[in-house]
This record gives C-alpha cells, sequence and structure tokens, in this order.
C-alpha cells in the first residue's frame, strides 16, 4: 500500500490508481524486491549530507561499481561499464558499430545497412550524440545537425485521443493534448535522399542579454530565436508549436533505467505541500513494449519509458530507420508527403530496417556506456562549491544519489549506489526557457532536471560547452543563470552570493 500512495502523491490525483496500474515502474526488469532492512539501510545511504569537510564515501565513483577511469581524451564518455563481462564488452563493440554506422539510401548493395529517410536529420546515431556525449548548436555557416526542430499542432476536441491521454483523463490529470504536424510530422527533417526534398531549415538567430552579478561582476546570454526558411511542402500551420532539441550525452542510462520508480516518485510533491517552491511532477508515457502507461525517464521532456524505446525512437525520427517498434519505412513522414511514404526502403530479410536483435545491441551499449570517475572530490575549493551547491538549494532537483534495484539479468546495473543528480522529473523552468510546446503532461514551461554527471568533461568530449535543451549556454554559470520558475531562488542565490562562492561553485560542477 506504501508504493500505490507514493504514486498517487506524486501524481497530483485525489484517490487510489485503476486496478492494475498502481505500479509504473518498467515490467520488462527483471527485480528482485528489496527487502525492509535494505529499503532502511538505503534511505539512510542516499539522505543528503551536512558533512563538506570531506567527500562522502563511494562519491569517486558516481556510476557505483561500472564506473570507468576518467580519461583525458575526447573518448571519455566512450568506455563500456567498468564491471561488465568479456562477453558483454563483446555486445558493447557490436552495439557501438551500430550506433556509429552511416546508414544510405535504398537501393544500395550494402543492404544491411540501406534504408536512410526518405526524410532524416543524420545519417548515424553518432553524428548527433557527437563521441556519446551532446551536440551543440552550429555556428555561423554550418547546417544543423545535433540541433533539431520538435514539432506538433493542439489536439481538436474531436480527434481521438491516445491510450496514454486516454489513460492520464482516467485519472482526472488533463493534459494539453498535441499531436504532430499533419505535414510536417513530428520533427523537421532538414535533409533527403535524392528525388526527395528535405521539409526545411531551422534558422536561430541570437539576442545578447547581459546579466548583472555580484562584486561587479556580469554575465552575457544569448537569447535565441527559432524559425523555419525554405518549407518544401507548403506554409507551415498558423497553430505550429516549435522547441529546439539538441542531443543529450549517453553515459549511465542504464543505471538511470534501473532506479526504482517508487524512489523517483517519492520524490515528486507536484502541488508543492512541503511549501519549498519546488513541484517535481512525474512524466507518465505509454510503452510500446510493455503495452500500458509507465514512468518516462528519458528525453528532455521524459518522454521515453525505456532505453530500448528511445533508441528505436530515435532511429524512426532521426534517421528514418524501422524497427519492430516503430515499423514504418518511411520514418517520419506523413500522409501529406506522398511521394516520400512511396519512397523506396530498405530491403531487410525480417521487414525491418533494423531487426530486433541490432535493436537490442544498440539499447545494451547505450545502457552501458559508463560514467568516468570524479575528479579532485578532496580539492579544497571543490568541496566548497559543494557546500555552496547544496547551500543555494540544488539538491532540491539535482537529487545526488539513488541505489539501483537489484536486477537478476544486468549485473551492471545492478544493486548500485549512483550520483546522477537529477530527480528524473518535470520542474517549471521559467518563461526564458519555455518553449511553449506542451509533451505529454510536461508543459511547456516543464523540462525533466538533467543529470550533472560527466558535465564537467562536456568540453574535452565535444569540443564546445554548450547546455540545456537547445544548447544555448556557453558555460556553467550561462546555464544557472537561464533557470527560472521553481529554480528562479537557486539562480538568485547564484548571482548575489559572492563571486569566490560562485567561483566555487563552477569548479564543483566541472569535477563533476
Amino acid at each position: 500500500m506504501r508504493r500505490v500512495a507514493i504514486i498517487v502523491a506524486a501524481l497530483g490525483i485525489a484517490g487510489p490508481l485503476p486496478a492494475g496500474e498502481a505500479d509504473l515502474g518498467l515490467p520488462l526488469l527483471d527485480i528482485v524486491p528489496r527487502t525492509e532492512a535494505e529499503a532502511a539501510r538505503i534511505a539512510a545511504i542516499v539522505a543528503p549530507t551536512r558533512d563538506f569537510s570531506a567527500p562522502e564515501k563511494f562519491e569517486e565513483n558516481p556510476g557505483g561499481a561500472a564506473t570507468v577511469r576518467a580519461m583525458p581524451t575526447a573518448d571519455a564518455f566512450s568506455q563500456p561499464s567498468g564491471n561488465t563481462s568479456f562477453e558483454g564488452e563483446l555486445d558493447f563493440k557490436l552495439g557501438n558499430g551500430l550506433f556509429t554506422k552511416l546508414w544510405v539510401s535504398a537501393p544500395s548493395s550494402t543492404r544491411a545497412s540501406d534504408g536512410l529517410g526518405p526524410l532524416f536529420n543524420a545519417r548515424s546515431c553518432q553524428s548527433c550524440h557527437l563521441k556519446d556525449g551532446r551536440g551543440h548548436p552550429p555556428v555561423v555557416g554550418e547546417t544543423p545537425v545535433a540541433l533539431f526542430l520538435r514539432l506538433s499542432v493542439p489536439l481538436k476536441p474531436d480527434e481521438e485521443k491516445t491510450e496514454i491521454e486516454t489513460y492520464l483523463a482516467s485519472l482526472q490529470t488533463p493534459t494539453p493534448g498535441t499531436r504532430p504536424d499533419p505535414v510536417y510530422g513530428g520533427q523537421l527533417q532538414n535533409f533527403a535522399v535524392p528525388e526527395q526534398k528535405a521539409e526545411g531549415r531551422m534558422v536561430v538567430d541570437y539576442t545578447p542579454v547581459e546579466v548583472a552579478l555580484s562584486d561587479g561582476e556580469t554575465a552575457e546570454l544569448m537569447a535565441p530565436t527559432y524559425s523555419i526558411a525554405d518549407p518544401a511542402y507548403g506554409p507551415p500551420s498558423d497553430e505550429l508549436m516549435i522547441s529546439p532539441r539538441v542531443a543529450p550525452q549517453m553515459i549511465g542510462l542504464g543505471l538511470v533505467e534501473a532506479v526504482p520508480a517508487t524512489d523517483i516518485l517519492a520524490h515528486a510533491d507536484p502541488k508543492d505541500a512541503d511549501g519549498d517552491g519546488i513541484s517535481g511532477r512525474a512524466q507518465i508515457v505509454w510503452s510500446k513494449e510493455a503495452g500500458r502507461p509507465v514512468l518516462g525517464r528519458f528525453g528532455w521532456k521524459a518522454g521515453a519509458p525505456s532505453i530500448r524505446e528511445q533508441s528505436a525512437a530515435a532511429f524512426a525520427g532521426d534517421i528514418g530507420i524501422s524497427s519492430p517498434l516503430f515499423p514504418a519505412s518511411s520514418g517520419d513522414c506523413t500522409p501529406a508527403q506522398a511521394d516520400c511514404i512511396a519512397g523506396p526502403h530498405g530491403d531487410a530479410e525480417t521487414g525491418f530496417e533494423i531487426d530486433a536483435e541490432g535493436l537490442d545491441l544498440v539499447a545494451f551499449y547505450s545502457r552501458n556506456l559508463a560514467v568516468p570517475a570524479r575528479r579532485d572530490v578532496g580539492d579544497a575549493q571543490v568541496l566548497e562549491g559543494k557546500r555552496v551547491f547544496y547551500e543555494a538549494g540544488c539538491p532540491a532537483c539535482h537529487t545526488p544519489k539513488f541505489v539501483t534495484d537489484r536486477l537478476t539479468d544486468q549485473p551492471e546495473q545492478s544493486f548500485q549506489l549512483i550520483w546522477p543528480y537529477s530527480d528524473f522529473l518535470l520542474h517549471d523552468m521559467g518563461e526564458g526557457l519555455a518553449d511553449d510546446r506542451p509533451e505529454g503532461r510536461a508543459t511547456g514551461r516543464e523540462w525533466r532536471t538533467a543529470p550533472l554527471w560527466g558535465i564537467g568533461l562536456t568540453k574535452q568530449v565535444t569540443g564546445r560547452e554548450s547546455f540545456l535543451h537547445d544548447g544555448r549556454a556557453r558555460s556553467l554559470l550561462e546555464a544557472i543563470l537561464w533557470h527560472g520558475g521553481e529554480a528562479e531562488a537557486a539562480r538568485e542565490r547564484v548571482v548575489s552570493m559572492p563571486k569566490d562562492d560562485r567561483a566555487a561553485l563552477i569548479r564543483y560542477l566541472e569535477s563533476l
């Protein structure tokens, strides 16, 4: 009953959940339930620290036993889990081959690699997840690759609801329904195979915004505006909602998937019952594999329930590759794009351009991209920055610690103390970061708390610092200064604190 109570409170509903829907965890994981003694021990371990004089026990290993040594090269995010087996390393390498593969248009002599598009944003997963790290916006003169536009239009009253919308309506938790654009689909495709027309070009314009800080310091933010140029299939709808998305880093995904749903939901406070101004909400999504609603964990608005489904959705939407979960060979093409629907597709024996085995290998690879070890955890300035981080209120959303479920068939992720610095919930981040495009339960102002592990290695891995959902922040300080809404109070503490404290805070984040 305690689990049901946690979920009911997290969803902000008045009554019990419908029969059979009390567990929002991913049922595909083979979980060994915790004993009461284990639960009590875990609660003590993950409790916030009050001692900033020295590192906490195991703090240098944010991925638990799966942590790897922090390499001083661009490959720092591309290592397999530190506790994987020899056989696991082989699967990891096979998955890496599919993750980095450049897909080609059909028909082709390379039948195992054809099926690209007909419309697409990239030819490989690695093209967006640069060295398994973040993508970043294009500089002037570049064509956007790792940044694209999500598209949708409002749901009309007479349109049929999806399974998840019907479920949420049954819980009296109305959401602002949306649909992919009837012409341009779910995202703007800026590339096309021969004989097809790319949908258009994303245009980004920036306006500088100066922010005054304490002790005479200033910072300059770059406020972006987005538009679509050269639309190839007619003018976009007046109701079109657009949202820029940059590819997030890939490390630690399997560990996130293994965090118990009830542990995440226990941090939710949708009605701000404790009055601290933080109102984290759970994203609930429909799992194609499970055939029921589960907790959303992955993506900028937590719109994906599992690594496998997220991978399949990216293959379909970004590259135009069909799979058992998204079988349409034409990817994100819509019925209004008749030539695209009729275009050539990969001639795979299974009927899919990537089959179940290939999808499993990509998911295994993504699940086991290891979190690098912390650096300088005992450095005096880092410890001071940790104190500032806690006292500024950052852990209210960037929850430092969780313990993963005990899993019978995933030893790399099983029963690990991890330090992701995220509660994986939706939070109102204010007007400055709003995209005004709802997604599931998330409003146009809400975003999932991004994990912070590995954030200090961003430039080393991708060659550039770029943070937030569209990469607009060119430094960690800029990322903090864009925070608003529920994070406004923490932001103001950073703005007004002594500059030495601000420097220590950034130094701490750089050590993650």
